[in-house]
């Protein structure tokens, strides 16, 4: 080991498997962020899913090259072929019973693994833990996934891409769906670990330990265009888990669209204390609004609101 790192102690039951596609420079800020971990992963599997960019060549090149790792480090190039596939070839080239999936344009804070690791030395039936995630890039926010059992995680995904899991439990579940290519691909598969035990739960470290990169044209923003389509394909695939917790899920999803209902409606109200006007958008929906959803008694709140403001400007 480089002297660098050599009172550094390692986590022989936790491999590092990253995956990278014309990331450039920012793989090198995600293998570092490896490389300062309080307890560092036993080895390093990076696979490149068919890079194109020759920036991104030359940086993988350097890094297998460098001889001041902390720890093994092994490179494995493949043609393209999607995320998912390069997780699971790098999951099936790992030996521990811990292996880190994290992605090539992210970053660790240094006790991510210490951290979350712990939790699963705890709790058996926990198939894969992460913590919250402070974004950077173009949102500066905390972001902070709930994790829990299969019912938390049939309304929404509750995990970071970026997590531990237990290598036993990706072999039971068949591991990530290579046919995922435009998105979700976490979620579905946070399901099937979930469906691998009635008691298996995915754990969070209630610490921002993870730094997200956030972009307008990332893969995860663009799949939100294609949303009902891949919660159908998830829907249809996990449907016996549906159908088991089919009450808790319709309560999570209506809460949550109350919630966000609720929270444009403090927008508008807002804007119209302020300007006493309100967007077409807004417009359109108090001269239809919807029905059945809380969308009426909405619509209510904020006409009274306004003619509240334009009386007062009247008199």
């Amino acid at each position: 080991m480089n002297a660098k790192y050599e009172n550094r102690c390692i986590a022989n039951d936790v491999e590092a498997v990253v995956t990278s596609f014309n990331q450039g420079a920012m793989l090198f800020e995600a293998v570092r962020s490896l490389f300062c971990q309080t307890l560092l992963p036993a080895k390093i599997i990076l696979v490149d899913d068919g890079s194109t960019d020759e920036k991104s060549i030359d940086i993988l090149d350097q890094i297998v090259s460098d001889t001041n790792a902390p720890v093994p480090l092994t490179v494995i190039k493949q043609a393209n072929s999607g995320v998912s596939s390069a997780r699971n070839v790098g999951i099936q080239h790992a030996q521990a019973p811990l292996v880190l999936i994290l992605d090539g344009d992210d970053m660790l804070e240094p006790t991510y693994i210490e951290q979350v690791s712990r939790l699963l030395r705890e709790d058996a039936a926990m198939v894969a833990a992460s913590s919250w995630m402070r974004t950077f890039g173009v949102l500066a926010a905390t972001v902070c996934p709930c994790g829990g059992d299969i019912a938390a995680f049939l309304p929404r995904n509750g995990c970071p891409a970026t997590h531990i899991l237990r290598r036993n439990a990706w072999e039971q579940c068949g591991g990530y769906d290579e046919a995922m290519r435009t998105g979700f691909e976490d979620w579905d598969f946070f399901l099937s670990l979930l469906e691998t035990d009635q008691k298996a739960n995915i754990g969070i470290v209630r610490q921002p330990l993870l730094r997200y990169r956030t972009a307008p044209a990332s893969s995860n923003i663009k799949s939100m265009n294609r949303r009902l389509e891949l919660m159908r394909y998830i829907m249809e695939k996990h449907s016996a888990a549906y159908r088991a917790h089919m009450i808790q899920v319709l309560l999570q999803m209506e809460a949550t669209s109350a919630a966000r209902l609720r929270g444009w409606e403090c927008e508008i109200l807002h804007t119209i204390a302020a300007s006493g006007t309100c967007s077409k958008a807004s417009e359109d929906f108090l001269n239809a609004p919807s029905y059945g959803d809380g969308g009426m008694a909405a619509a209510v709140r904020i006409a009274s609101a306004r003619n509240a403001v334009t009386n007062q400007q009247g008199g």
